[in-house]
């Protein structure tokens, strides 16, 4: 009877609203105490022992984290990067600019003029000649570690606990978990790699020719003994009568500026890497505003900086905030054609004026203007653009990315296995958290016996001259990491992030609409259709363009795949298993009720209490 009533309400609710919609393959969790949605088991359980043990959603989100980078080590690790977004209890919204910096001995001219070396790019080993683009593996394209000092900081301005508490499930899970068919699967995809990094290859096949097979218990005894020395650190301070801030502090220190930051730098130097003690010395985060916009009046909706891509989803929902889009039906093809041409147009302005504000003058207050996106929303034709066509500021890079000959190179893309994760937390005082932690993924190169590995994310870096994501010593990278808050008539209301490079703020869009504009719960949102457009330069590898693709869900069916074919989109299909994202997403209900959705079909996890 219970499972009957769900599937009428299910059906009730859609046709409220003019329109059905699938049956999810699982029902949205709730709670009224605390949330968390991540990518795995083993952190999201993390960030719930926090809220049993008094935490808010900042001390659950930073378990969750520390936890992922522990058990989620395909798709990202201790050295990567993790961009965060917080809502305090006062309803004051902040940014973390968790992404590390590029060591200062590079430049652009550095990469244009080097020949890349056989296992930076494994799928081509034979072209190790080739001359003028950022590896994408080894240890040439590691920034400094962002993530551990944007957590920490998170942790000590809007978190309760202390570091040892919330690094403990991180530190018994590095002591052993079973293995899992993802990380089994990724290890022996990437292995060709790992056996030109023996300190890779001691972490991950411990036992000489593979990785320990799903259900054998891997152990990472390095990283555990390296974060145990963090605890030791943030004792020491406590015990010399410091502060909890102060105490943080002290872990912080002891990795940016003590025994693991020298370790990493002898690393770097003993394999002719770039990165040197004094760039980890010197890198320092403090908190910084979000960038927003409204929606619909009610609905204000907060990225990160133009470090990020984030600002490019604010631009859409702008050009987007024109049109009656729940008039157009949902999935329809008048539907996605519109929100497929406002993304085009805003991935075209991230293409051409992005880059890390501390370096480059980015025309924000102008991308993200409400008078901007009416101009925007003009070029909107009834046909698909197969042009790249960024909006009228200022100069313009001499050359555009896809045009350059420095983004011919095809990479295997399966092998150079680059993911994401997402944590996202909410508690019952409206506190939340959203991050999208990612780098150091597999194929990693693991910094001496430190067991942390380095990120390669400078390869979302540009060699093109003059162009605002050119490549710098102490600069960013424009990343696509970006997590997301919402918040609507001033209160708490939704928290949501995914992996997926080029495709989050696409897939973030759509299940944003999916629930203000068309009615749908958290894990309805989750699991329905999305599309996913390659109009775009590519933030990785070759970056490369390709005019006019898009590719749909199979499950939008033949009537709106002829419509878009009609409407002149390169049209592809996918199905569920393989949408390009998995995202999470938490709701705050009028009731306070706390209820989340996470991606089943990317295997993603949620809790809620």
């Amino acid at each position: 009877m219970k499972t009957q009533f769900a599937v009428c309400f299910l059906t009730m609710v859609a046709l409220a609203q003019g329109q059905r919609f699938e049956r999810p393959l699982r029902p949205a969790v709730r709670g009224t105490q605390g949330a968390v949605a991540g990518g795995g088991e083993h952190a999201v359980d993390a960030g719930m022992r926090l809220y049993f043990q008094g935490g808010n959603a900042v001390d659950a989100g930073v378990a969750t984290t520390w936890a992922a980078a522990v058990t989620e080590y395909s798709h990202f690790g201790f050295g990567g990067e993790a961009p965060i977004l917080i809502r305090t209890r006062d309803g004051k919204v902040h940014s973390i600019a968790g992404v590390g910096t590029m060591p200062k001995l590079a430049t652009a001219d550095f990469f244009r003029e080097r020949k890349l070396q056989a296992g930076e790019i494994t799928s081509v080993p034979e072209k190790g000649g080739l001359k003028g683009m950022v590896p994408v593996a080894g240890l040439m394209p590691a920034l400094v570690p962002g993530m551990v000092d944007a957590v920490l900081l998170a942790l000590r301005e809007y978190g309760t606990k202390s570091f040892a508490e919330t690094i403990a499930p991180a530190i018994e899970f590095a002591n052993g978990t079973a293995m899992d068919e993802i990380r089994y699967g990724t290890i022996e995809e990437t292995r060709r790699f790992l056996d030109l990094w023996p300190t890779s290859r001691r972490v991950f096949m411990p036992g000489g020719e593979h990785a320990p097979a799903p259900g054998e218990i891997f152990r990472q005894p390095d990283l555990a003994r390296t974060l145990r020395a963090m605890v030791d650190a943030e004792r020491k301070a406590l015990a010399a009568g410091k502060n909890r801030a102060a105490a943080i502090d002290a872990v912080r220190d002891y990795f940016y500026r003590g025994e693991i930051a020298r370790k990493i730098d002898a690393f770097s130097r003993e394999n002719h890497g770039l990165l040197r003690y004094e760039d980890m010395a010197a890198f320092h985060l403090e908190p910084e505003e979000a960038v927003s916009t409204t929606f619909h009046g009610s609905y204000q909706v907060y990225k990160p900086g133009f470090w990020s891509q984030g600002p490019a989803m604010l631009e859409a929902l702008n050009i987007l905030d024109g049109y009656n889009l729940r008039a157009m039906k949902y999935n329809s093809a008048e539907y996605v054609h519109t929100l497929v041409e406002a993304l085009k147009l805003a991935y075209a302005d991230r293409d051409t004026y992005y880059g890390d504000p501390k370096f480059v003058n980015v025309p924000g207050a102008r991308l993200l203007s409400k008078e901007y996106a009416e101009d925007r929303r003009a070029q909107i034709d009834k046909l698909a653009s197969l042009d790249f066509r960024p909006g009228k500021i200022g100069p313009h890079p001499a050359l555009h990315p896809s045009a350059s000959e420095l983004t011919r190179l095809k990479i295997d893309d399966a092998l150079m296995a680059r993911d994401t994760t997402c944590v996202d937390t909410v508690d019952k005082d409206g506190i939340m958290f959203s991050t999208t932690p990612s780098g150091a993924w597999l194929p990693s190169v693991i910094a001496g016996d430190t067991g942390i590995p380095l990120t390669q994310r400078a390869q979302s870096f540009l060699l093109v001259p003059g162009h605002p994501n050119e490549l710098a010593g102490g600069k960013r990278p424009r990343v696509t990491l970006s997590p997301t808050l919402v918040t609507r008539d001033g209160k708490a209301y939704m928290a949501f992030s995914t992996p997926g490079g080029d495709n989050q703020e696409q897939s973030l869009i759509q299940v944003m609409l999916d629930v203000i504009e068309f009615g749908m719960n958290a894990e309805q949102a989750i699991e329905a259709p999305r599309f996913q457009t390659r109009h775009l330069v590519s933030s990785f590898d070759n970056h490369a363009m390709n005019p006019g693709d898009l590719s749909i869900d199979d499950r939008m069916g033949a009537a709106v795949a002829t419509g878009l074919t009609e409407r002149k989109h390169k049209l592809g299909m996918h199905s569920r298993w393989s949408s390009g994202a998995a995202p999470v997403l938490i709701r705050v209900l009028p009731s306070g009720t706390l209820e989340v959705g996470a991606d089943p079909y990317g295997f993603r996890t949620d809790r809620a209490w």
